[in-house]
């Protein structure tokens, strides 16, 4: 059995941090650590990730062999079993795509394809457009239904359009006619053309990625006369029954991308109803394949893990069923997890850090010279009214409507209808603030402008983010500094634009908004076009990274600034057994927990959709902090010098 690779790595001392930071924390790891077979990347959140999934499948497995009383564990149990049952699986053969392959079919005009992409929906298959339950960003008391773009099988319009991703386009096709020839379309190669027809037209009314971050642009509320106006061609209300929406639903949404409604009612008009059927195949062909028999699988890992991320491996079955679980019943293992991996004290200490992190934070606006005291007095009000979430919910979602068949397809479906009648029954309630969007068993983070709350699950507290027995240093430059970093999204380019209360209102002065575009426009010039060791021929969007570029470097400051207010200046300062200030430390452990490596076909992936600049830079963003400057006592014409006049802080 492979051992799980740690970071207590030690410190390459023939790369100075003055230089290179990120590569004298991490190049002793990563020469010594290959990615494994089964991903696309690796570094500290997927070994993280690795203990997690291990400690989820002790869960399971025990589910599986003894679920007892407990009727969430049966539930565990049964969908898991059902999935590692890869035999019967197989005899089940296509059968259980018929009846999904039955509503395509079923086709026969604009009406019925809208019906269908409803019911389909409810079990997972992609369609048209995404509803999204959520509170409404301008009444942040109610829930409202968001119209999201949708209908490509490709990451992104901007594969459909962009030469650099010419290759992956033309492997697509491919991909497309393999899969739906081994489900049993006749003709395949035809079929795959007219998909290729429809999502390349699908994708030219979609909003580029960049532009869909506007929390702003993209509220667009409408009647639903407003909608019937914008999308004529759509058949709202056979859609929304079909998607199980209550009436009335659409009385009210949210339009994230008007446009796109508009181009995609043109397109109900134009495109031949045979080419629909093909696309809507396609679609339930490419939900459908992971749980299907070993051909579709491993031709489904083809194109999502080898063409997209270029990963050489499929990931062992019990791993992929731990997925599933993940998904279908999270809340139902989280609540199992906690119990066995999230002590107490983790609570207590987190506690402490977000105390004084805040203060921070608060210490921050009071001193900050470009913010007026109008726009610090609603500043500081909407950070003492936000809310911190760590560790586990003090609620757990409800599973027991869920009835297992014991055909793992058709479970599938119906724990995605489970989790849909969910989200619609949302409409009309009262908003539930105790609810969360990660299980606890998550290795991630996240904050929710609608709500203006930050959450961390139990499984990212853990080395080397936090351990509540180390060096504070270590600590607050980890997780103190991520804690930092999602409290600042309330404050970047996207979150400035929400108030206290989770409502999508302009709180800035003219003169303060202009100030803070400008840092942001000076952040954006930064980072757009620097290049990472994983993909050194692409560049990075600064415009599509730049929310998470400030919420990184305002976290690092907020986190040292914190440190400072928990240890003072002389701990600080002093030099320990390791050689180290604490203030090195510090920036040390921001570094460690960026590392990692990633294939080159998974760095020009993530560049292309995802809003985070790519690992070494983000550990090397300390080069904006005056504090790393001093710590290291970094000079000009070193690597990681950046002029004060060019250092970009916000907060």
């Amino acid at each position: 059995m492979t051992q799980t690779p740690t970071f207590d790595h030690p410190l390459d001392p023939t790369t100075r941090p003055q230089d290179d930071l990120y590569g004298h924390v991490n190049n002793s790891w990563l020469s010594s650590v290959e990615i494994p077979a089964d991903k696309g990347r690796y570094g500290v959140f997927d070994v993280l990730r690795e203990r997690s999934e291990e400690d989820v499948r002790a869960i399971v497995e025990e589910a599986a062999a003894d679920p007892g009383s407990d009727p969430d564990a049966r539930l565990i149990g049964g969908l898991f079993s059902s999935f590692m049952d890869e035999e019967a699986v197989e005899a089940a053969g296509l059968a259980p795509l018929r009846p999904r392959l039955d509503e395509v079919d079923a086709v026969a005009d604009a009406r019925s394809l809208l019906v269908a992409t409803g019911r389909l929906g409810r079990l997972g298959v992609g369609g048209l457009l995404a509803p999204i339950v959520a509170t409404d960003d301008g009444n942040p008391d109610e829930y409202v239904v968001y119209l999201e773009q949708s209908g490509l099988g490709l990451p992104d319009e901007s594969y459909y359009r962009d030469e650099q991703h010419a290759v992956v386009l033309r492997a697509y096709r491919g991909h497309v006619q393999t899969l739906l020839s081994l489900a049993g379309t006749a003709d395949a190669g035809s079929v795959a053309d007219a998909v290729l027809r429809v999502e390349h037209r699908l994708a030219t009314g979609h909003l580029d990625r960049v532009s869909n971050r506007d929390a702003v642009a993209t509220y667009n509320p409408m009647t639903a006369d407003e909608l019937a106006q914008a999308a004529p061609s759509f058949d709202w209300a056979a859609w929304a029954q079909a998607w199980g929406m209550p009436e009335g639903a659409l009385d009210r949404a949210i339009a994230r991308q008007p446009d796109y409604l508009r181009s995609l009612s043109t397109a109900l008009d134009e495109v031949d109803v045979a080419d629909w059927r093909a696309w809507l195949r396609w679609h339930v062909v490419l939900a459908s394949a992971p749980h299907l028999g070993r051909d579709l699988v491993a031709a489904h890992f083809d194109l999502a893990g080898r063409t997209l991320s270029g990963i050489p491996e499929q990931r062992a079955r019990w791993k992929r069923g731990v997925s599933l679980l993940e998904g279908a019943l999270g809340d139902a293992v989280g609540k199992l997890y906690v119990e066995r991996h999230y002590p107490p004290e983790s609570q207590a200490a987190m506690d402490e850090l977000v105390e004084h992190l805040v203060e921070a934070f608060r210490r921050s606006f009071a001193s900050l010279s470009w913010m007026s005291e109008e726009t610090k007095a609603e500043a500081l009000a909407k950070l003492e009214s936000f809310t911190p979430k760590v560790g586990a919910p003090v609620r757990w979602k409800d599973y027991s409507a869920l009835e297992l068949s014991g055909d793992l397809l058709t479970d599938v479906g119906r724990a995605n209808a489970l989790a849909a009648d969910r989200e619609i029954g949302k409409l009309g309630g009262p908003v539930d603030r105790d609810e969360w969007f990660m299980t606890p068993q998550t290795v991630n983070a996240y904050y929710n402008p609608g709500m203006n709350e930050i959450v961390f699950p139990a499984a990212i507290l853990q080395p080397p983010f936090f351990d509540a027995d180390a060096d504070p240093a270590v600590n607050y430059g980890g997780i103190g500094a991520v804690i930092g970093h999602e409290i600042g999204h309330g404050f970047d380019d996207s979150g400035a634009s929400f108030d206290g209360t989770g409502a999508l209102r302009d709180w800035w002065t003219p003169q303060d908004k202009e100030a803070f575009t400008a840092l942001a426009d000076r952040l954006r010039a930064q980072f757009d076009g620097q290049r990472s060791r994983t993909a050194p021929d692409r560049a990075v969007n600064g415009a599509l990274t730049v929310g998470e570029n400030i919420g990184d470097i305002g976290g690092l400051a907020i986190g040292h600034a914190a440190y400072r207010i928990a240890v003072g200046e002389e701990a600080a300062t002093s030099v320990g057994d390791d050689g180290l200030t604490g203030d090195q430390r510090f920036f040390v452990s921001w570094a460690r927990v960026w590392c990692g490596d990633a294939r080159r076909e998974e760095a020009e992936r993530l560049l292309a959709i995802d809003p985070h600049a790519p690992q070494d830079l983000r550990g090397n963003a300390c080069r904006n902090i005056d504090a790393f400057h001093e710590a290291f006592e970094v000079a000009e014409g070193d690597g990681m010098w950046l002029d004060p006049a060019d250092r970009v802080l916000i907060f």
